[in-house]
């Protein structure tokens, strides 16, 4: 079994976004849980890829303090095998601005949600290499709900492998996975 099959079987259906067809390739519609006309459109994501909500995961502030901010997610992952590249996307959509200490706290977290299903699949699915060799991208979105103009990259558009070296994008109105993804 492939990481994504392995993926795909664990997560709900209710908790993935669906793949839309573009004219022979894939696009992704994003759409901010809180706020329906907020939304991101990815062009070019590869067949092989899972949209996955991942704020649709319980909060676990049941257990942690939160005072550090460890109980916040970003809306939205997205692991994908272009054939060349194994890349984990984090995504916080966003109507407007929010702090950079607080969307950096939210990108963490959802990196914490995918090292605890890639411990679901290594444990319960008795892969011990599942989601290995993969790299983690970081990216915000902002003014999703503003009426698009020209898209535009502010800050680490290469090397956004890191929360706190997010890639922020303002104004979403064309969007290519290779671009958020570091390329080819």
């Amino acid at each position: 079994m492939t990481d994504l099959e392995i993926l795909d079987q664990m997560i709900k259906e209710a908790a993935k976004v669906p793949l839309d067809d573009n004219y022979g390739k894939n696009k992704v519609i994003l759409t901010e849980p809180q706020q329906a006309d907020a939304l991101a459109t990815i062009f070019g994501v590869p067949d092989d890829a899972i949209v996955i909500k991942a704020d649709a995961f319980r909060s676990p502030d049941t257990i942690f303090d939160g005072s550090h901010g460890e109980c916040k997610r970003a809306d939205f992952v997205i692991v994908a095998d272009t054939g060349k590249k194994k890349v984990i996307l984090c995504i916080e959509l966003k109507t407007t601005k929010d702090s950079k200490k607080e969307i950096t706290q939210q990108l963490s977290g959802t990196q914490c949600f995918v090292e605890y299903c890639r411990e679901i699949g290594r444990v319960f699915w008795n892969e011990r290499d599942f989601l290995d060799g993969y790299a983690y991208r970081f990216v915000s979105i902002g003014h999703t709900s503003i009426p698009k103009r020209k898209t535009r990259t502010i800050g680490q558009a290469d090397a956004h492998d890191r929360p706190d070296k997010m890639m922020k994008i303002d104004w979403p109105n064309h969007l290519q996975f290779n671009h958020l993804s570091g390329g080819s």
